[in-house]
């Protein structure tokens, strides 16, 4: 297996919060739809904060996705605002939803599918494209379950990628021999109205190799990197990929230090997993860079489209966008599911680190295939699923999504609500006696309370 260690991640301070998107309630429409569509970063309220993102992040945006420093700002300011308004959208739309995602060199349009084609008009009122599918995503997403459950029983080597398309309202599996795709499907019971087959000789495979991107080191078995930093109790460690060690797996520091130990490790099926370090380590809310160390505020959910960025000691910084999340992928040893998808270039040596959109820690990379100099796909595992699977809470620099929110009360009033808690979207809490729906996939924190972050939570 190749070894893998990431010198750092892409991190921006583009808090998904203050990037509020008004007029977007269930059931109503903005009456001035352009006062609802993304807008400019020079006329937004984050502007602000974009002076400080790291030049490392901007430079491989140019670099990758061909704009100039000021696109690069717009987009990541349109992306935060689009993720709301299709969080909110999504809502208002129920059962109907079938997808969104962002397009354009600036991700100024948000497209929001839905199976209802009375539904068409609220979504554009309230600044996105509508597009009328037939399937809603909770059937594509069944279908792909089931594909997930027969990859159990069936060889997928020849298929060794599928994923819910939103853009195509599909199950894409991937494929070198599309006549064994095409069996995997019928095997897993599915509707073959519901599956595109595309051919591709993509073959993924493991990329392998306390601040996200060291490297460390496991016995004489090979060398990984650390994902991010984070804390269970008292107890402080990191999280990575899973096929970096498995539970009981002594491990040392970059500097050859003893560490601490994988206290949990799944791969294949997932490919994620947790160390605990000694009390010689401290978990901190960074991650490396060649330049510096770039600040983790958060674990927000990026959409479909947006751009995301890696760095690695291989191939330092690279960025792309989000293909598609919930994909399935097999490698040699077997199929992983529920990774996310994306352009970003990889080769070996770069496997096992931090990838960030914005600000928002978005996952550890998993494998990939193809290179940098050609061009390639790689797979990272959502942080957010690591956390919640092993009760672990992302070190953060503190920072909620909205710069100016409400003071937290001292005394937070009762609620189901909690700081730790890993939401996802349509997740409903209670807090200060009114209840709240989650617009976007999330990890909780003190000062993130439902009142004071509009772009995560809804009252309902």
């Amino acid at each position: 297996m190749l070894h893998r260690r990431v010198a750092g991640a892409c991190a921006a301070a583009v808090a998904a919060g203050a990037l509020a998107l008004t007029g977007l309630l269930p059931g109503t429409a903005t009456a001035d739809p352009a006062a609802s569509a993304p807008r400019k970063a020079d006329a937004h309220p984050a502007s602000s904060a974009l002076s400080s993102v790291p030049p490392g992040l901007l430079k491989a945006m140019q670099r990758d996705l061909g704009l100039t420093v000021g696109e690069a700002k717009d987009r990541l300011v349109n992306e935060s605002r689009a993720g709301e308004a299709a969080g909110k959208l999504r809502l208002a739309l129920g059962g109907d939803f079938a997808g969104a995602w962002v397009a354009g060199d600036d991700a100024a349009t948000l497209t929001v599918a839905t199976t209802d084609a009375s539904e068409a008009s609220a979504i554009t009122g309230a600044g996105a494209r509508a597009e009328v599918v037939e399937h809603t995503l909770a059937e594509l997403d069944a279908a792909k379950a089931a594909l997930d459950r027969a990859a159990g029983k069936n060889a997928t080597t020849a298929a060794p990628v599928w994923y819910v398309d939103v853009k195509t309202n599909s199950v894409v599996v991937r494929a070198s021999d599309t006549a064994e795709a095409r069996a995997f499907a019928e095997a897993a019971g599915v509707d073959g109205g519901l599956v595109r087959v595309v051919k591709s000789a993509e073959r993924p495979r493991p990329l392998y190799d306390l601040r996200g991107g060291d490297a460390y080191y496991m016995g004489g078995s090979g060398r990984c990197s650390v994902g991010f930093p984070v804390t269970r109790g008292s107890q402080q460690g990191f999280a990575t990929a899973g096929h970096c060690g498995r539970t009981g797996t002594s491990v040392s520091g970059y500097n050859q230090v003893a560490l601490g130990t994988f206290q949990g490790s799944s791969f294949p099926g997932n490919d994620y997993a947790w160390v605990a370090a000694n009390s010689s380590w401290t978990a901190t809310p960074y991650v490396k860079t060649s330049s510096g160390n770039v600040q983790v505020a958060g674990s927000t959910q990026a959409a479909v489209g947006a751009s995301i960025c890696r760095s690695g000691s291989t191939t330092g910084w690279h960025c792309g966008t989000i293909q598609q999340h919930n994909t399935s992928v097999t490698y040699p040893e077997g199929t992983i599911t529920g990774v996310t998808r994306t352009t970003v270039c990889a080769e070996p040596g770069d496997s096992g680190g931090s990838y960030i959109s914005g600000s928002q820690a978005q996952g550890v990379t998993s494998g990939g295939s193809g290179n940098c100099r050609t061009g390639g796909t790689t797979y990272h595992q959502p942080v957010n699923e690591i956390l919640s699977a092993y009760g672990l809470t992302l070190k953060t620099t503190g920072g909620g999504p909205d710069p100016d929110p409400t003071d937290p009360p001292t005394d937070p009033p009762g609620g189901t609500w909690q700081a730790g808690t890993v939401y996802s979207a349509g997740d409903q809490v209670t807090y200060g006696g009114a209840t709240y729906r989650c617009l976007q996939g999330h990890q909780a924190q003190p000062g993130w309370e439902p009142p004071n972050t509009p772009a995560l939570w809804q009252r309902v």
